[in-house]
């Protein structure tokens, strides 16, 4: 049996009995005016929150109705569930401290970044507590310049790091979009547009620091380590990358960090058709040519960035591109490219040079969701993601917006295509369960068209409650049943995040 028998229940005597599965059972039904209720009784949340003051005081322990709905929600379209309290650490100890009495308690711990998450992975399914490490654990712990490397906290975010390496001629590549903390990236395998040069967070990402559901602390590259590569016993630290808070609270970082390039120049392509842009995608790739960015757009999303960012782009399918090195290789870089482009009926580049020029263009590429969420007032939006190979790329852009435009739905297509991935982001009306449905459907068959191929059914955004049954035919019974031996071998209550990535 998966969850075992909760024995260590000597603070609260109400609870001695209980299961995990059963403390679930304590939740109740929100009231006709959508106010969260405790899935804790509220004896026992007082006595826990007495105990948990006094590991990090009363100002940083909250119960208030408008916090817990904040940290229950993350920007995904899942409806959210609050936690009974949140605490705000300001150290690892304290951390482990609180791991520790939420884990004698058989009481579920559901760490907590900034919250730009798409799959609820913040969500509190069963209640407990949320351990929010962002608010007083944001410091940039050390910088090693010559050794190309930095220790952050998790409330340091990429912005951040990099505001603070600008000087040192250094910076953070990984860049997902939303100013997310670098701790939360680790903890959902964040990628982002820079990827197909520099690399996702697992390969920028040299050690952990993790307290795991029971308080002990580890470093996952052994104890301020900070090699360039290892031999030595398991891969910890890509166990922890993309666990999404089920196997531990992420609580410092070592990452990686580059030179700046010399010379950077960004330029905008437009073509006649999603198919021509795709291909000239792979057609870059099989050249070898070191893209820094090489971003996809399909004519939805031009017509929504243009009206939200103030754009004057043809409304057609365009790559947005980036080109990095010394003056000399970028010129050269992009003369390729263009001559690449025009094989397959790509216009004019559109030269995005000065910083300000380029800030602006790619400022309205990451703000392709809340340009999507503006093209109909009070939608929500389903937003899925899926990696593939990319000689697959093509036909699989190609069939998911056939599938989105043969629904009736407004779907606009993004995606980091320089390394297999992209988005579609389908709007739905809140009070049209019939049109949700619809969003939810295309979505699956997206991510299944993915499997098929050799892809996966999500390529950044994580598992979280959302792709669930996709994770479980992606990897099969055996491949989650081993996933399932290391969340039980580390968590054997099942109080770290319960209910996400799988069942």
């Amino acid at each position: 049996m998966f969850f075992k028998q909760i024995s260590r229940f000597t603070r609260y005597p109400k609870l001695r009995s209980l299961t995990v599965q059963s403390y679930r059972n304590l939740q109740t039904s929100q009231d006709k005016a959508g106010l969260a209720s405790s899935r804790l009784r509220e004896d026992d949340r007082d006595r826990l929150r007495q105990e948990l003051e006094q590991i990090v005081g009363s100002k940083n322990v909250s119960s208030s109705e408008s916090v817990l709905q904040q940290h229950g929600q993350d920007e995904g379209p899942h409806k959210g569930m609050p936690p009974d309290l949140v605490v705000y650490p300001s150290s690892v100890q304290e951390t482990s401290a609180v791991c520790k009495v939420c884990s004698g308690s058989g009481v579920p711990i559901i760490p907590h970044g900034t919250g730009t998450g798409l799959e609820g992975g913040t969500s509190a399914l069963s209640g407990g507590v949320c351990v929010d490490v962002t608010k007083h654990m944001e410091e940039i712990l050390a910088i090693h310049h010559e050794d190309f490397c930095a220790v952050v906290q998790p409330g340091v975010s990429r912005e951040g790091l990099n505001q603070s390496l600008k000087a040192d001629g250094l910076w953070f590549p990984v860049d997902p979009g939303a100013n997310a903390s670098i701790c939360g990236m680790c903890a959902t395998g964040a990628s982002g547009t820079n990827a197909v040069r520099y690399g996702t967070i697992k390969e920028n990402v040299l050690n952990l620091e993790v307290v795991l559901a029971d308080g002990r602390i580890i470093q996952t590259a052994g104890i301020d380590g900070r090699p360039r590569k290892s031999s030595a016993g398991y891969n910890l630290t890509s166990l922890f990358v993309g666990s999404e808070g089920t196997l531990g609270v992420i609580t410092s970082a070592t990452v990686r960090l580059h030179a700046v390039p010399e010379t950077i120049a960004a330029a905008v392509v437009s073509f006649p058709s999603v198919q021509d842009a795709v291909s000239a995608v792979v057609s870059t790739l099989q050249c070898s040519v070191p893209m820094a960015r090489i971003e996809f757009l399909d004519e939805v999303q031009m017509m929504a960035c243009n009206k939200y960012s103030g754009l004057e782009y043809p409304e057609t399918p365009h790559l947005f591109l980036e080109f990095h090195g010394s003056e000399s290789e970028v010129h050269s870089q992009a003369e390729f490219v263009k001559e690449i482009t025009s094989q397959f009926g790509g216009g004019e580049f559109q030269w995005a040079v000065q910083q300000e020029d380029r800030t602006r263009l790619w400022t309205a590429r990451h703000r392709a969701y809340y340009a999507n969420v503006a093209l109909r007032a009070g939608c929500r939006c389903v937003t899925t993601d899926v990696c593939v190979p990319i000689s697959r790329l093509p036909e699989i852009i190609t069939s998911t917006k056939e599938d989105i435009q043969k629904n009736g739905l407004i779907g606009p297509i993004v995606g980091h295509v320089g390394d297999g991935n992209f988005h579609t982001m389908l709007l739905f009306d809140p009070d049209d369960a019939d049109e949700q449905r619809k969003c939810k459907e295309v979505a699956d068959r997206m991510a299944r068209r993915a499997i098929a191929v050799g892809g996966t059914c999500t390529g950044e955004h994580g598992v979280g409650m959302g792709k669930i049954n996709l994770l479980k035919e992606q990897f099969g019974e055996d491949g989650i049943g081993v996933m399932k031996n290391i969340k039980q071998a580390l968590d054997p209550l099942n109080v770290m995040n319960p209910g996400k990535v799988f069942l």
